[in-house]
């Protein structure tokens, strides 16, 4: 297995590097070479098989024999037996036809455990084997941070940085961050917004001699290891509800395209999913793209739903890609231009392509809460803001077909809008039943480049990929 770069001036790598490098030095998104695809039979097989199982067989492909077979399935055995449900992401039925599948039974009760979890241990892994060190940088718009320290943090061969927006992300997921005490673990509150935030990423990625100064690594979504772990869920989906042989569609709450993405990437391997319905906050570009070819750049407006507060959704330039017929070169022209105007143009025929696939929908905070509100009556079920908005948007397109759509946080991440909802405020678990009476540990820095980046320098146990 291959990787080349969405922007094509990049050269292919393996597996390991593509793990290790993140954004690809042009600029670019590293996706396969080639897309691994299971047969009927092998799909229907998966029917008998655990999460971790089924993890195994979906990951071995994108790993391209760079990771022992045995070793490999250990280290997915690991990363899911920490998980709270021995589904890992059960099913849950809401309605005739309509589930829903829970992403938040990770240690810090958000989706991105599941790949987080696993991302974290093949950095150790793969450094280990290598004798390096990586700084891992990475931006959060709530979610993602804690997922990522909490993979990462005393781990010997990595030092992460995590990047937020100061006053956008909720108490719990800021606490999730800056209460841990890990000397490899240092948290920046960024005077600015999430875009803000992933743009000084993307900076220091571009920084060639800073990238090799400080042996720059990243845990966003911009790394394919990130989507590949997240590809197993719909797989596992499917395979409960009887795919191959039943089509699915799928409704996710999305804001950096990372999760629909990698449902996306399942369709391609066969599993079958018959369309994708978007979900968005008032940050609603995906959803103006799809309803109107409207991929227009706006002012970044705080939701209750704050982990999709992005107007720059990074992983949409892996579908322009294949949009593009993977032509790299016109890739890297509208990405440059559409950062240049605040405006990406594919043209009638490649959005007309991505909107027989995509359907997306949006709603403001008034809507979030009432539909939070609604199932809260309609079924006791209790929803986050987020899942609220991919329940929403699911509700909005059924028509007799199987749908299901994701929970992406558990509620007491998000405790006040879920009262505001239901006049309940929900409980953490009993592991996480002090967060809030525990010491912060958080600067507070300037939209500014050069002074996060001396900030990581400075932070940075070794550097120039030196041995540990």
């Amino acid at each position: 297995m291959r990787y080349v770069s969405t922007r094509g001036e990049a050269p292919s790598l393996g597996f390991a590097d593509v793990l290790l490098t993140g954004l690809a030095p042009d600029g670019g998104l590293y996706v396969p070479e080639t897309m691994p695809s299971f047969s009927a039979d092998e799909l229907r097989a998966f029917r008998d098989l655990s999460y971790a199982e089924v993890a195994e067989r979906v990951i071995r492909p994108f790993v391209g024999g760079e990771i022992d077979d045995a070793r490999l399935a250990a280290i997915v055995r690991d990363t899911y037996a920490a998980f709270d449900h021995p589904a890992v992401t059960p099913l849950r039925q809401l309605d005739s036809g309509f589930w829903l599948l829970e992403l938040f039974h990770g240690p810090t009760l958000a989706f991105k455990d599941v790949a987080l979890q696993l991302l974290g241990r093949l950095f150790d892994h793969v450094l280990t084997e290598r004798g390096r060190h990586v700084t891992v940088v990475g931006a959060t718009s709530g979610d993602t941070g804690a997922a990522a320290i909490e993979a990462c943090r005393d781990r010997d061969a990595v030092d992460i940085v995590i990047l937020h927006p100061k006053g956008r992300v909720s108490d719990v997921q800021r606490r999730q961050m800056t209460t841990v005490d890990a000397a490899n673990v240092q948290n920046v509150a960024i005077e600015g917004t999430f875009d803000d935030c992933q743009d000084l990423v993307k900076a220091m990625f571009n920084d060639a001699t800073f990238r090799d100064e400080v042996s720059l690594s990243a845990v966003n979504s911009i790394n394919w290891a990130r989507i590949m772990a997240q590809v197993v869920y719909y797989v596992y989906a499917s395979a409960q509800l009887g795919g191959p042989d039943r089509p699915l569609s799928f409704a996710v709450p999305t804001g950096n395209f990372g999760n629909v993405y990698a449902g996306y990437v399942a369709r391609r391997m066969g599993v079958p999913i018959e369309r994708f319905v978007v979900g968005s906050n008032t940050n609603d570009i995906l959803t103006r793209f799809f309803q109107a070819d409207d991929m227009s750049i706006r002012p970044v407006v705080p939701t209750l739903s704050p982990s999709m507060d992005i107007q720059i959704s990074s992983n949409f330039e892996r579908l322009v890609f294949d949009l593009f017929d993977r032509n790299g070169r016109a890739v890297a022209e509208a990405m440059t231009e559409f950062r240049r105007c605040g405006r990406l143009s594919l043209g009638q025929n490649r959005w007309r392509a991505a909107a027989d696939l995509f359907v997306g929908e949006c709603f403001d905070d008034e809507e979030t809460v009432a539909t939070i509100a609604d199932w809260y009556r309609r079924t006791g079920e209790t929803l986050d803001p987020h899942s609220a908005v991919g329940v929403g948007a699911a509700a909005r397109h059924r028509d007799g077909a199987a749908l299901v759509a994701l929970a992406t946080a558990h509620p007491a991440k998000f405790p006040d809008a879920v009262a505001r909802a239901t006049g309940v405020r929900p409980a953490l678990p009993a592991r996480l039943a002090d967060l809030h009476t525990r010491p912060e540990r958080v600067a507070v820095l300037p939209n500014d480049l050069a002074t996060v980046q001396d900030f990581v320098r400075r932070h940075a146990r070794t550097g120039k990929g030196a041995p540990v």
